[in-house]
């Protein structure tokens, strides 16, 4: 029994062995190319997923590759827009290998591996995608970024994945390597010193242009507001004018008949005018000790008002008359000391 036990596990050694040089297994994430003597055909693409037989090595050779999507991520370069500016543009280019037979035969001299396969097409797609970055020149700076939010870069990157693909254009395309381009996407945009200057001037332009825009409209506004103002004032003036007139010519009227009484009366006037002083003068709770010679008590004095007969008015000599009171009675004394 002990001497069966090296040669049963040589049979299943030698077993595996053949098994792994004559089966190969595809994933449903592959696909693979069945060369005979390094040649291939359309029957010898296998894309669905299951286990294969096949002749040994080096009769025939598989080369499984992955055909899910894979990413290429371009490295920045400078480009031309349509109004001459330069800007630095990074872009990104999604794809998958869509036909096993042409990638085999367009990236097979790059090595047996299709490591080596995938490496070599990334350095065609980065080349490729390289000129159909120049898509870039049929648009200006300002249709790229425009404050509004409507930028045509979404255009722009159509445009690329369309060049790519080789759609309305003669000669190769990315299709005839058996790839099959899947999106393009632009990630990020700088701009280069000299336009980020010009740029810069552009906006600083702007940014004057604007703020004399709205100092000009300011002005206007307050020119007119001023102007406005003046001719209401002027109304305003003239309106009061011509009622202060009205006024004037009204209380001129009604005041005309009694000046003319005035006039025929002068001396009742100057009576008048006194009480009304004494009237303004004492209005408040107020006490005031004056001599009956200040202007208008001139009336308070008894002696003055005792020489005037029962319903005489007082003239306006009437201090004429106090002297004559006065020296009456200053004359009194003497008399009486006679």
């Amino acid at each position: 029994m002990k001497k069966r036990i090296p040669i049963i596990l040589t049979i299943v050694f030698l077993f595996a062995l053949l098994s792994f040089t004559v089966t190969y297994s595809v994933r449903f994430t592959e696909a693979a190319v069945v060369t005979t003597f390094g040649s291939a055909s359309e029957e010898s693409t296998i894309k669905e997923p299951g286990l294969y037989f096949k002749l040994p090595y080096p009769i025939q050779s598989v080369t499984t590759y992955d055909t899910r999507t894979r990413l290429l991520q371009n490295r920045a370069e400078a480009q031309q827009t349509k109004d001459d500016k330069q800007i630095i543009v990074e872009a990104f280019l999604t794809w998958r290998v869509a036909n096993p037979l042409k990638f085999y035969e367009r990236f097979s001299n790059a090595g047996g591996r299709a490591e080596d396969h995938f490496a070599a097409a990334e350095g065609t797609l980065k080349s490729l995608l390289a000129g159909a970055m120049s898509e870039t020149g049929n648009y200006a700076l300002s249709d790229l970024f425009t404050p509004t939010g409507d930028s045509k870069l979404p255009e722009l990157e159509g445009r690329i994945l369309a060049a790519l693909r080789g759609d309305g254009a003669k000669g190769s395309s990315i299709a005839d390597y058996g790839i099959e381009a899947m999106a393009v996407g632009i990630h990020r945009v700088r701009l280069a010193e000299a336009t980020t200057q010009a740029v810069n001037d552009r906006i600083a332009a702007n940014r004057d242009r604007k703020a004399k825009e709205i100092e000009s409209a300011g002005d206007a506004e307050a020119e007119a507001i001023k102007a406005k103002a003046e001719q209401d004032r002027k109304k305003i003036l003239a309106f009061a004018q011509r009622r202060a007139a009205e006024i004037k010519a009204e209380g001129d009227t009604a005041a005309s008949k009694f000046l003319s009484q005035m006039n025929e009366y002068p001396d009742l006037a100057v009576f008048l005018k006194n009480l009304d002083l004494v009237r303004q003068a004492f209005s408040d709770r107020t006490t005031v000790i004056l001599s009956t010679d200040s202007p208008g008590l001139k009336l308070l004095d008894l002696r003055g008002v005792s020489v005037l007969k029962p319903g005489e008015i007082p003239p306006s000599g009437l201090p004429e008359a106090w002297r004559n009171l006065r020296s009456t009675d200053a004359g009194a004394p003497g008399e009486g000391s006679k």
